[in-house]
Formats: structure tokens, sequence, C-alpha cells
């Protein structure tokens, strides 16, 4: 049997749908990274913003490739490593809130002001402990192929291009606020609330 047709039926497209919904719900859902880019583009903008959002696709893009090849056992069983990442998410965070909540308005001498960086994403793109269990929770979720590689690379593919378009989204979501701060006190106010909303949403993800 020629490969293409043995891959197409060994495919549950039926499955492909739920996969979808699922990890729209679970990985689209407020938390720590997707928080803390609603914020940033309130307080920095799109563009300013942008290496902080390449950064957090990256990170959790690894955090997926981890779950996807079996990483994500052996990494959480090492009694050093979960504390390891626990403290640098939180830590990162703390500083990150700290920024967005003093971050003046856009126009008003934010240009002064240290935008997020990519290194920054990408340490809490890995260190995320939201994405660690919504990546994990989706990736059992449904089967959608019944070889497991195969499986493995469909979601991941999949899961892919929806953390592209869901850590986007919420970016675009901080930045379409963005006009109505423009008032200092207003900026101020929403600046500080989105920096609370960082920080409650992270210690969340922490007592899972």
């Amino acid at each position: 049997m020629p490969v293409g047709p043995l891959l197409t039926s060994s495919v549950h497209w039926s499955a492909f749908a739920p996969l979808l919904v699922t990890a729209l719900a679970i990985m689209g859902s407020p938390g720590p990274a997707t928080i803390s880019l609603t914020a940033a583009g309130a307080a920095f903008g799109v563009r300013r913003s942008g290496a902080y959002l390449a950064g957090i696709v990256a990170g959790t893009t690894i955090v997926l490739l981890a779950v996807a090849v079996g990483v994500t056992g052996v990494l959480l069983a090492t009694p050093a490593v979960r504390p390891v990442l626990i403290a640098a998410a939180v830590g990162y965070i703390l500083y990150l809130a700290y920024h967005i909540a003093t971050a003046p308005p856009l126009g008003a001498g934010s240009a002064a002001a240290a935008a997020p960086s990519a290194a920054g994403g990408l340490l809490l793109g890995v260190a995320n402990p939201k994405a660690w269990v919504a990546i994990g929770a989706v990736f059992v979720s449904v089967r959608v192929a019944a070889g497991a590689v195969l499986d493995a690379g469909i979601k991941t593919a999949a899961l892919t291009v929806l953390i592209v378009v869901i850590n986007t989204a919420w970016l675009a979501a901080g930045a379409s606020l963005a006009p109505m701060l423009r008032d200092p006190a207003r900026a101020r106010r929403a600046n500080a609330l989105l920096a609370a909303a960082l920080v409650v949403s992270t210690a969340a993800a922490l007592v899972r």
C-alpha cells in the first residue's frame, strides 16, 4: 500500500476538531505568559513587544517539544529541576510586573522604559508552569493517529501554530487598549491592574 493512503487511513480526522477546541480552551486561557503579553502590549505596544512575543513563542514551543518526546516526566521527576524552574519563573514575573506597573503611558516617555526582552520571554516560556500542565493535558486529551510517532507529530505541528496564534492574539488585545491609556492617571491604574493580574495568574498556576 502506498505511504500516502496508509498515513491518511491511520489519522483520526474526526478527533482533530476536538483537539483544537481543547487546545484553545486550555492553552488560550489566562496564564503568566498570556497575561504578561497583554500587559506588555498595553504598556509598550506591539512593535516594542515583538521580541518578547518571539521569546514566549520559542520557549513555549520548547515545552511542547519536551512534552512530545516524553522529556516532561524525566524533567519533573528530577527533584532539583522543578524548584529551579519555579524560582526562575517567579523571579522574572516579579521583575516584569514591576516594570509593567511603572511603565509610562505610550507616547509619554515610554521609549525610555525598558520593554520586555526576547531572552525574558524565552525564560518565561520555558519556566511557565501553566505551559507544562496545559500542553501535557492537551496531548493526552485525544488521539489523532493510530501510531504514537504520527500522533505526536500531528499534535506538535497543530499546537505550534496555535502557540503563535494564541500568544499573538493576547499581545494584540493588550495593544488595542493602548489608545485608551494615553491619559497618565488611567494608564498607571491599568498598568498596575495588569501587573497584579500577572502576579495572581502566576500564583494560581503554581498551586494547581
